[in-house]
């Protein structure tokens, strides 16, 4: 029976999901052309609570749990797990009030109604994983901007998405990067729970009731330490809160 109940509210889920990825593409186009950042920044802020509020209907519970006070009018790094797709709307509603971008792969910059053109339109940063040269120079710029404009960067040092949840190898790359060119900002190590089994079999059927949590650990400012000890300090905070 639950099975059965997958494979339905699945099929409502990817119409619905399907629907407003249309829908938050047109109205981010208005919103970046007639509005500019701020503009577009509604529409997405928008799309992102929608998608997040659509995982309802698989009867999913998503809980963000924060015992520290986020920092304000600083940059933020937010290091994180990566176990689904799904991670990425519930941190961006969550932190909207902090601009949060992404550090993305390449090809997910075109091709994806909504997703490709927000990567691309808003501040988020586009890496080559196959060219260090282009991915370090564009970590580089990112890290300049956010620190200008105090937005938050969400970088997932693991490159790709954990499919059973066991955290893969951090890469410190990106981190040191941003930490470097960001100095002001503070690094919030976060650790997503049991957001990997939403895709238990795949891409489809979606599991159903999945309670999904989101944890901000304890702020560090970026250039308290040296980096070394910073990202062991990081990874271990954000591994050790796997469930």
């Amino acid at each position: 029976m639950r099975k059965i109940l997958s494979f339905i509210l699945s099929a409502i889920f990817y119409l619905l999901f399907g629907v407003f990825l249309l829908i938050f593409h047109v109205l981010q186009w208005l919103g970046y052309n007639i509005g500019k950042y701020r503009g577009h920044k509604i529409a997405v802020d928008l799309m992102n609570g929608t998608l997040t509020y659509l995982l309802y209907v698989l009867g999913t519970r998503i809980k963000f749990i924060s015992k520290y006070p986020i920092p304000e009018n600083v940059p933020l790094i937010v290091v994180s797990n990566h176990q689904s797709m799904n991670d990425i709307s519930p941190i961006s509603w969550f932190l909207r009030k902090h601009h949060p971008k992404f550090v993305s792969k390449m090809e997910l910059g075109k091709g994806i109604p909504s997703v490709s053109y927000n990567l691309t339109h808003g501040g988020s940063v586009l890496i080559d994983r196959k060219d260090s040269r282009q991915a370090l120079t564009a970590l580089k710029e990112f890290g300049q901007y956010i620190e200008k404009n105090k937005y938050s960067a969400v970088i997932f040092p693991e490159g790709t998405r954990s499919k059973d949840g066991v955290p893969k190898r951090f890469s410190e790359n990106g981190l040191r990067m941003l930490t470097k060119f960001a100095p002001s900002a503070y690094v919030i190590p976060m650790t997503i729970n049991n957001c990997w089994k939403l895709n238990r079999y795949g891409m489809f059927p979606l599991e159903v009731g999945v309670k999904i949590t989101f944890e901000l650990h304890e702020p560090i400012k970026a250039d308290s330490m040296e980096f070394v000890k910073l990202f062991e300090k990081v990874e271990n905070t954000v591994k050790n809160a796997v469930i």
